[in-house]
């Protein structure tokens, strides 16, 4: 989105129409261009309001029912955290007592919303002027938040006892942009933030797979997954961070969240022959290396050196793994698996893999399969050795 676009959403005019669209359908748009164009709409609008439909309609994923009050651009929504994740940093600003939080590169402004929600005045900073435009739109329902166009790391911070920063990690822009592989490179820099860090309460926001090298010692790592997916690694310092907690892995499924901590990495468990159950770790847990405090929980072991599976005799519920139920161990050799997958009649087959290196799609692809039952199969070294375990999910 460009500036003239932006103007031309901002109006009455752009505002209204955008509200009045019908959920956004690919298979329709032709139809509703050709409609709004006879209706009197200048076509750059039609174009400006039906890219709103459609990212208001992918924002759902991350905002719910609340996505259609808000604005965006492409990038922006990219990187905006999830409400609900949001609202669970936003706590932590209101736990240790912050008076006034400064949300340095706001996008959009989803986390200084939540921070907002909680009666805590925000300063929202924001360096492409198009996204600050947007923010100052969707924080307008707060008189307690400032948006500022300006550069974060100049801003003057007066009056402000917290910071909260999401770098951007993709190049300048609204539209297609592209990832930035150089911490340096972020907006803000991840220097000038972890600066920061050394003298006043911050919170940053980075990718899941930031060089855990680089994580300062001072810091709390917070490691978060959606519904299964990992969406982001949290770093807190001063009175953001909690006591005696550096490793954090936080599951956020189906509205409700749990979360494993621990004072730092884990040892990985002891080596165990297959049980009858497997576990799969959550990805917050691998990431935050603590498989080794997940299987004491579950009295499991590792079901081999270096592998991110655990096993068990018993199955424990844990919202921090899938369990699977071994049906049995078959032939690791694809010529052998083949037949063994067809005598069995499995035609549906989800295919897990860890520590081999095999693509799953095309696997899947030459195995043929074919039949009425379902299964799942996991590839993956036990004890050194590659196995194919046949698995049934649990719960």
């Amino acid at each position: 989105m460009d500036s003239a676009e932006l103007s031309l959403l901002l109006t009455t005019e752009g505002l209204r129409l955008v509200d009045s669209l019908p959920e956004y359908s690919a298979a329709d748009a032709v139809r509703q261009v050709a409609a709004l164009r006879k209706a009197g709409h200048s076509p750059e609008l039609v174009a400006v309001a039906l890219t709103q439909s459609r990212l208001r309609q992918k924002a759902r994923a991350k905002f719910g029912g609340f996505a259609d009050r808000l604005l965006y651009t492409q990038a922006g929504l990219e990187q905006a955290t999830r409400l609900q994740v949001a609202a669970l940093h936003a706590g932590r600003f209101r736990d240790a007592g912050v008076r006034r939080v400064a949300d340095l590169g706001c996008g959009l402004g989803a986390d200084a919303l939540a921070i907002a929600a909680l009666g805590i005045p925000v300063l929202a900073v924001e360096r492409d002027e198009v996204t600050a435009a947007l923010a100052a739109y969707n924080l307008a329902a707060f008189p307690d938040v400032e948006v500022v166009h300006a550069d974060a790391e100049s801003v003057a911070l007066d009056g402000v006892d917290a910071v909260y920063l999401d770098p951007a990690r993709r190049t300048a822009g609204t539209g297609e942009t592209s990832r930035l592989t150089r911490p340096d490179d972020y907006s803000p820099s991840v220097g000038f933030a972890f600066g920061l860090g050394e003298r006043m309460p911050v919170g940053v926001k980075l990718g899941p797979g930031f060089d855990r090298a680089q994580i300062p010692g001072s810091a709390e790592a917070q490691w978060v997954s959606v519904d299964g997916q990992l969406v982001e690694m949290g770093l807190w310092f001063g009175a953001l961070a909690r006591s005696g907690v550096r490793r954090s892995a936080l599951v956020v499924r189906d509205g409700g969240a749990a979360e494993l901590t621990a004072a730092g990495d884990s040892d990985d468990a002891e080596v165990r022959p297959i049980g009858e159950f497997v576990y799969e770790p959550d990805g917050s847990i691998i990431r935050a290396r603590l498989i080794g405090a997940l299987a004491e929980r579950l009295g499991a072991g590792m079901l081999s050196a270096g592998i991110a599976y655990l096993t068990a005799d018993e199955v424990v519920e844990t919202p921090f793994a899938s369990a699977f139920r071994v049906r049995e161990r078959l032939p690791a050799s694809e010529a052998a698996l083949k037949r063994a997958l067809r005598e069995r009649r499995i035609g549906t087959l989800e295919i897990k893999k860890r520590g081999i290196d095999v693509d799953p799609a095309a696997l899947r692809t030459r195995l043929a399969l074919k039949g009425p039952e379902s299964a799942t199969l996991i590839l993956t070294r036990v004890d050194g050795a590659h196995e194919a375990l046949l698995v049934d999910r649990v719960g």
